[in-house]
């Protein structure tokens, strides 16, 4: 926990350094980083507040984790999914709070230009992921409610691995849509003002040297591949298992029974989308930069810590393999 921490005090400290002792001698971009506060009395608190929800974030993520590699009765597709999700959440945490904690502490919050790329990308490849896995875990439950008696047969082993491997390929796809607009970042100035905490694509192409057009053709673009098609994939798998319970001829318990199985899912769904949304009109209406920062906040770091504890507290598998892994450790 504390290598990636130390790091990013090393290179931040060192870019900090840099740009204090240097005027103009350098045409090399640097993006700057709003604070969340200029009290110094608060700063503490914040720092401390990141710091124990990343610590919160990578206990849950690895809990789940050690939990599904450890029961073999947890060794299905859903919690093969739900692992690599809690793989993803720990990548994705790790993109932005530890430079952010880091930024509190030394009064520098600036980074160069190749490292908001490669912050950038990270947070592309691991959001867009995470967009994926929940749709082809909502595909998931479809197969297991709809189809019961195939459920073995079309989620084996194999079509898992190919799922992962898509939904990894397909973030690739999305990154490098995103770079067709980014690379044409040519002739710009040297500092600029990112009116948020960390490098994503939509504060950078905020920016004025970004050519609007091409801008607005990878976000429509972006949107409809990697937003509309996995929602519409979720709305739909959830509408066929609705209709196939309420055709079902169990009793009201059994429907309620076989539906709360997807509980967790549809909350981490509705919690992943809600904040996202909440992002995207913060920074669409152009509110204050703070109000912005803290929707963003509330989808890059609130959202990957609760994932966990929302799994672990609705879904009775993980909550039995916990007892056990408990009692066989106490």
């Amino acid at each position: 926990m504390l290598v990636p921490l130390l790091t990013t005090f090393m290179v931040s400290s060192k870019r900090c350094s840099r740009y204090k002792n240097r005027q103009n001698a350098t045409s090399v971009p640097e993006f700057h980083f709003i604070l969340f506060s200029e009290d110094p009395d608060l700063q503490p608190v914040l720092s401390g507040l990141f710091l124990s929800m990343y610590i919160l974030a990578l206990f849950g993520n690895l809990l789940i984790i050690l939990t599904v590699s450890s029961d073999s009765h947890l060794h299905t597709p859903m919690y093969f999914f739900l692992s690599n999700l809690s793989m993803i959440d720990i990548g994705y945490i790790s993109t932005t709070v530890p430079r952010v904690i880091v930024d509190i502490q030394t009064h520098c919050p600036v980074i160069s230009y190749v490292g908001c790329l490669t912050q950038m990308s990270l947070i592309i490849i691991f959001a867009c992921m995470d967009d994926m896995l929940l749709s082809v875990m909502a595909y998931d439950r479809f197969v297991a409610i709809c189809h019961p008696l195939y459920y073995q047969v079309i989620m084996n082993p194999s079509s898992c691995g190919v799922l992962l491997l898509g939904s990894f390929l397909l973030s690739l796809v999305n990154l490098l849509l995103h770079y067709v607009a980014v690379l044409s970042f040519s002739n710009c100035e040297d500092i600029f003002e990112i009116s948020n905490f960390f490098c994503g694509p939509s504060e950078l192409f905020k920016l004025a040297c970004f050519d609007t057009f091409t801008t607005n053709i990878v976000r429509y673009c972006a949107g409809a591949l990697f937003g509309l098609l996995p929602i519409s994939g979720i709305i739909f798998s959830y509408f066929k298992i609705v209709s196939s319970i309420m055709r079902s001829s169990s009793s009201s318990n059994g429907k309620w029974k076989t539906f709360s199985t997807c509980g967790s899912h549809l909350s981490i769904v509705c919690l992943f989308y809600g904040t996202a949304l909440g992002m995207y009109f913060s920074s669409s209406l152009s509110l204050s930069p703070k109000t912005n920062a803290v929707a963003s906040v509330m989808y890059t770091v609130v959202t990957p810590m609760l994932n966990p504890f929302i799994y672990s507290l609705r879904n009775k598998d993980i909550k039995t393999a916990l007892r056990k892994i408990l009692s066989r450790t106490f």
